[in-house]
């Protein structure tokens, strides 16, 4: 038995060419497209419902690995279509009976579908991430190395001194990095149409503290523009301590299920 699987919606006044896409998830057929619309597009496969039936699939959810290697597969197909007028990517596993339910269900939706695809036409969607150091951004603040260790060749009052001075620059430190990193946000969400912070919640990752964790929709037109102010930005957060990594451009994620 075969299901109907939708990887995304492409806008276009004609059919989308699936000719040299991905192959996509194992076991699937070939993309092709479905005409939902008058210029609205589904980029669906032949799903095997043997491998990708509800119950097969609740089975191997509890598998990062599987659902990794199914969500790269899944987004290799969508981001082939990335230079379409407007792209809305589907959810991993969204899966129909068949063609006409699909069809059935998307053409319910296609107010919300509309408005979707107004929203990010010509657009694309950048990601930005912001680490902190906080042993080079308390050095830098001290204005001293910060090889320096606490303690080094004081007295108990000197050292009981040092650390009050040190915890004190942590508690300013935290609070510049929030005003610091807001201003940024600000700044380039100047640049896009839309923006949405995830919550960081100061998480520690690999090289620092996570403080921004941000996406950015962002009009083909003005992408020179938006990543030229986040190269200048990196810069002038760099010798502070702050990492800032800008990826994309991607499909846009997410704002197309708003």
């Amino acid at each position: 038995m075969i299901s109907t699987y939708v990887y995304c919606l492409v806008a276009s006044l004609r059919a989308p060419r699936t000719t040299g896409a991905p192959g996509g998830l194992p076991g699937f057929g070939p993309a092709r497209a479905l005409e939902v619309d008058r210029g609205l597009f589904a980029i669906v496969a032949d799903a095997p419902a043997r491998q990708y039936g509800e119950a097969a699939i609740n089975r191997k959810l509890t598998s990062l690995d599987w659902v990794s290697r199914a969500a790269t597969a899944h987004n290799g197909v969508v981001e082939h279509f990335i230079d379409a007028d407007a792209l809305l990517p589907m959810k991993l596993f969204t899966l129909f009976e068949n063609d006409l339910r699909a069809l059935e269900h998307l053409r319910g939706e296609r107010a919300r579908l509309s408005a979707a695809v107004r929203r990010v036409s010509k657009h694309r969607e950048w990601g930005v991430r912001v680490l902190l150091d906080r042993d080079a951004a308390l050095a830098h603040a001290a204005g001293r190395s910060k090889h320096v260790r606490a303690g080094s060749g004081t007295t108990g009052a000197a050292y009981l001194s040092l650390k009050k001075t040190r915890r004190d620059a942590s508690v300013k430190l935290a609070a510049h990095a929030r005003v610091t990193i807001a201003s940024l946000f600000d700044r380039l969400a100047g640049q896009a149409r839309l923006a949405r912070r995830r919550p960081a919640r100061d998480m520690p990752s690999p090289g620092g503290a996570l403080l921004l964790d941000a996406a950015f929709l962002v009009a083909r037109s003005r992408t020179r523009a938006f990543r030229s102010v986040a190269a200048k930005e990196a810069r002038v957060l760099a010798p502070f301590g702050y990492a800032m990594t800008l990826t994309g451009p991607w499909p846009p994620y997410t704002f197309a299920q708003e």
